[in-house]
């Protein structure tokens, strides 16, 4: 059971402005995502119908639409700014 990933224009500009080794980890991961989108690490934002997947201190912001079998990845970026709104 595969999902589908599709990427949010911003979540892909702020992939592009990080270190290579970085982005291809969470590349990696959003790939794993794709299989298994209830993985280890993922968790539901309280108060929202989104989730994060870690990477090292980098999040992705995502959406999960089961029935349409789609993963929607909002945003990423460093823990330490990427709730703020």
């Amino acid at each position: 059971m595969m999902f589908k990933v599709e990427w949010k224009e911003g979540a892909i500009r702020q992939l592009e402005k990080l270190e290579i080794f970085l982005s291809r980890r969470i590349y990696k991961k959003v790939s794993e995502l794709s299989l298994n989108p209830f993985s280890k690490g993922i968790k539901k934002l309280k108060g929202s119908d989104l989730f994060r997947a870690r990477v090292g201190d980098y999040r992705i912001i995502l959406e999960i639409d089961l029935s349409n079998k789609l993963i929607t990845i909002l945003r990423i970026g460093h823990r330490k700014n990427i709730y703020e709104t």
